[in-house]
């Protein structure tokens, strides 16, 4: 039986929700997470609207990277000390109150984008502190032999609310509402329906009754933030999963442009733009929804290389394309394959991780994620701003799979991962260690 699980029991596609926190954790964050896009639809629409500039729509994910860069390591170590359930609400408290301070500028007719950037970099701080809490509670919700699946459907959750999230977003913001609530549109009312999903969210996660993980009982100082960063870098398995998906993300992401397409390239507006961001979360809900039944049961390594290639290939179709269908289409794909590489990468970092590191491994994960995403967005916002919103995205795609030919000669223990169990996993770790030289 794992930790905190609620016992074994047979293994099945929906095995994990047996486990009744399970239950209500997922619940929890397929509301939040799909107020979070929908709210990410509004701002990058909002700040769009007051700039027209391809740099501020960037300088969007930079601040909610920023706090990341700057607290995670020391969030892995709060993670691995203190109750992680705690740590959860604390942080998405403080999330709520950002979304509160976002509603109340848009109901204000705020004409300055310099606010928007503060608030962001409260809900990076919040980010920085519940991203690696809430990827090392995930092993104490179900017993070990369920893990994997969890996984699985967490990633289908998770890609379920990023679906119908930008698209509620792009729905709300086009909504011009009557009478008294007159003031109420556009993204006032995305806001106020994000606010109502983090509260939810605290409620359903209050009720949880996972026990507290208290792993690490070391003061903090350099020594114990620094071992998270220290374990990944000797863990060669660890290391490749997570650095390729890092340099493929951020070289290939689009998303922080898709304001642009919509509007310049494509010539739609708020809904396409909803569209746009929903197409890559329904190319990974069918792939995730695959695996919860057909899992990856041999070659997991070889098969994250292949689809990650994959990705960088339909991020330069999306990046010529000039028709909205063609654009659709490629984005799909740029989920379908990103999807096997969240459940790959997701599955090692826990699986080839003691309990007692989790915290401060995720928190290097996390780390990396943000630089993937939030730092993608601000490189994809800078490269546009010189070379154009076109070439900046080709040329990424082109870098993603560069990258993952390197990833595929310089990382052998992650080309050569088969089951993603962790007796198959941590065999591959030693097998690697073995392999290499003592320092």
């Amino acid at each position: 039986m794992a930790e905190g699980g609620n016992g074994a029991a047979e293994a099945g596609a929906g095995s994990a929700f047996l486990s009744r926190d399970f239950r209500l954790y997922q619940t929890a964050r397929l509301l939040v997470i799909l107020g979070a896009e929908a709210q990410t639809v509004a701002v990058a629409w909002q700040v769009y609207q007051m700039t027209h500039s391809a740099l501020d729509l960037g300088l969007t994910g930079l601040a909610l990277f920023v706090p990341g860069l700057f607290f995670m390591l020391a969030a892995g170590h709060v993670a691995d000390r203190y109750d992680r359930r705690w740590i959860i609400l604390i942080c998405y408290a403080v999330q709520a109150g950002c979304t509160f301070a976002l509603l109340w500028f848009a109901t204000h007719g705020i004409v300055r984008v310099w606010p928007i950037y503060a608030v962001l970099l409260g809900i990076g701080l919040g980010r920085a502190f519940s991203g690696p809490a809430s990827s090392a509670l995930l092993p104490s919700l179900v017993p070990q032999e369920h893990f994997v699946n969890a996984v699985t459907w967490g990633a289908t959750i998770f890609q379920v609310a990023n679906i119908a999230g930008p698209a509620v977003g792009g729905l709300l913001f086009t909504l011009r509402l009557t009478g008294s609530l007159t003031e109420w549109n556009g993204a006032p009312a995305v806001y106020a329906f994000t606010l109502a999903t983090l509260l939810a969210f605290l409620a359903l996660v209050g009720a949880m009754r996972t026990r507290p993980v208290r792993a690490v009982q070391k003061a903090f100082n350099l020594e114990t933030m620094l071992a998270g960063l220290k374990y990944v870098w000797q863990t060669k398995l660890l290391l490749g999963s997570i650095s390729l998906d890092l340099f493929a993300v951020m070289l290939g992401g689009a998303a922080g442009l898709m304001p642009i397409f919509a509007t310049d390239i494509l010539h739609a507006g708020p809904g396409a733009l909803g569209l746009l961001r929903a197409m890559p979360s329904i190319g990974a809900l069918g792939v995730s929804l695959a695996m919860t039944v057909k899992p990856i049961k041999h070659d997991a390594g070889k098969l994250m290389l292949v689809c990650v290639g994959i990705f960088g290939a339909a991020t330069v179709v999306f990046g010529l394309s000039r028709t909205l269908w063609l654009s659709l289409l490629a984005l799909v794909v740029v989920g379908a394959s990103d999807m096997v590489s969240v459940v790959v990468r997701s599955s090692v970092l826990q699986l080839a991780t003691p309990p007692e590191m989790r915290g401060r491994v995720s928190a290097v994960n996390w780390l990396f994620i943000g630089a993937s995403n939030e730092f993608g967005e601000f490189e994809s916002g800078v490269t546009a701003q010189w070379w154009g919103a076109v070439r900046a995205v080709v040329v990424g795609g082109i870098g993603s799979m560069m990258v993952t030919g390197f990833a595929s000669v310089l990382f052998p223990a992650l080309r050569n991962a088969d089951a993603l169990t962790a007796e198959s996993l941590m065999a591959s770790k030693l097998e690697q260690s073995v392999a290499e030289p003592a320092e």
